[in-house]
């Protein structure tokens, strides 16, 4: 008998048109393993129905055959089912609290919860992630945000010729417009009065790493965060350039006390470090936040702060922050709310701590569109789908009967195994805390 397996229609917005499997590799492995997909359909989906269909699945809304189900997003309350394994970004592992309804009712329903983002090899990295497409599309949208912050402020920019991201046809398209820009800035040079164009990237990882290498296109030179005062100070820098700042730890905290920086202790005893970025903050155009936090690490930039750095009379260098992780008030204060596509950034004021769409207002513009590489939907599903299709065979042939500690998973997908059965499993044990919230 063939291994039912699902994939559900995206529905969180008009703007999800990823998929977890892409037709192609729907038939690679329908042909290679006894499995067969029921698709639900979409008007929206970036590969159309017709594709899946001729790639042998089942395109039908019922999709309550299958034992196993694949997303992308959150799951609605009201489609889970009983019994059923699902496989999608489930964003609890924090304990969100705006998804620990959707936990609570896949426990109660005995149902098995298995979440992308902690699947890790040997070595504690991510097998699947659309974290270098978030970079991509956040890079963009922070520099189109930029070009129009400043055309509000009376100043005319290059990255005025930009658009969000989700409005292009493709990361190619993209990509050769921002090289445009860049081809712009070298021949003509930035405004005297905006130059040095700084941009800040907090984080190394995917995330970072994805939105450098869109800002690399421009005619970029890299600093260090030692050098960013002499910089800016002392007039060494030229307008047919701009420049880019990449912070690490051991750039963003000190030690409290008498001992040198070291990694690995920060990471396991950050309260006994503080945080300094913010001294860095007033050489700094637009900052990009790549970097993975948890309430147990310091916040970076916090509404004090920001209250008296947008108080002066002159406007701040720092016109835009693109906070990709998008953490509700987390490592970067003034990111109170997630944006979406249709709504994509926001104005904090640091004096009454609200927030306004748009780009008009004092304090910075914030963007921090929670689905990022859903603007770019074609080459985001086509990565993931590559690197998931090998884990699919592994999920959809266990034997969900057993006992957790029976269960047959590689290690690879059993860690990221968050509820088993209806019961949290016990790498996840932390979660009950939240859940009684």
């Amino acid at each position: 008998m063939k291994i039912k397996v699902g994939i559900r229609r995206e529905d969180i917005n008009r703007w999800e048109r990823r998929v977890p499997l892409i037709p192609a590799h729907v038939r690679e492995l329908s042909e290679n393993y006894p499995l067969i997909f029921y698709v639900q359909p979409s008007a929206i989906r970036v590969f159309p129905d017709s594709e899946y269909l001729a790639a042998g699945a089942v395109v039908q809304e019922d999709i309550c055959p299958s034992r196993i189900v694949l997303a992308i997003k959150e799951i609605p309350l009201n489609l889970l089912e009983p019994g059923k394994t699902y496989v999608f970004f489930s964003h609890t592992i924090k304990g969100q609290a705006h998804n620990m309804p959707m936990l609570r009712k896949i426990l109660e329903l005995g149902c098995t919860l298995i979440d992308y983002e902690k699947m890790t090899n040997e070595k504690g990295q991510r097998v699947l992630f659309f974290g270098n497409y978030a970079g991509h599309a956040g890079l963009v949208n922070s520099l189109w945000a930029y070009g129009q912050r400043l055309k509000i402020l009376g100043r005319e920019t290059p990255f005025l010729k930009l658009r969000q991201a989700i409005h292009y046809l493709n990361l190619t398209e993209l990509k050769e417009e921002v090289q445009k820009v860049g081809r712009e800035i070298e021949d003509k040079g930035l405004p005297k009065d905006i130059s040095p164009f700084i941009c800040g990237f907090f984080g190394y990882g995917h995330v970072s790493r994805g939105a450098q290498e869109v800002y690399d296109l421009l005619p970029a030179v890299e600093i260090k965060p030692s050098d960013l005062a002499e910089l800016v100070e002392g007039g060494y820098y030229s307008s047919h350039r701009v420049y880019k700042v990449v912070f690490k730890e051991e750039d963003m905290v000190r030690p409290r006390g008498n001992f040198s920086f070291d990694l690995q202790d920060y990471y396991q005893h950050p309260e006994k470090y503080y945080p300094i970025v913010e001294s860095y903050l007033p050489y700094i155009s637009v900052l990009i936040n790549g970097i993975f936090w948890t309430p147990r690490y310091p916040k970076f930039i916090t509404r004090e702060f920001l209250k008296e750095f947008y108080r002066q009379e002159k406007q701040p260098r720092l016109q835009v922050i693109g906070d990709i992780t998008c953490d509700i008030n987390g490592s970067i204060e003034s990111t109170i709310q997630a944006a979406d596509s249709e709504n994509p950034v926001y104005v904090y004021d640091p004096v009454t701590g609200q927030a306004s769409f748009g780009f008009k207002g004092r304090g910075p513009v914030v963007m921090a569109v929670y689905n990022l590489p859903a603007e770019l939907p074609l080459e985001s599903s086509t990565f993931f789908s590559q690197q998931l299709k090998n884990y699919v065979p592994g999920i959809a042939l266990a034997d969900y009967s057993v006992t957790f500690e029976k269960l047959s998973l590689e290690p690879v997908i059993k860690k990221a195994v968050i509820a088993y059965q209806g019961e949290l499993t016990p790498d996840y044990k932390y979660l009950e805390t939240y859940l009684k919230i």
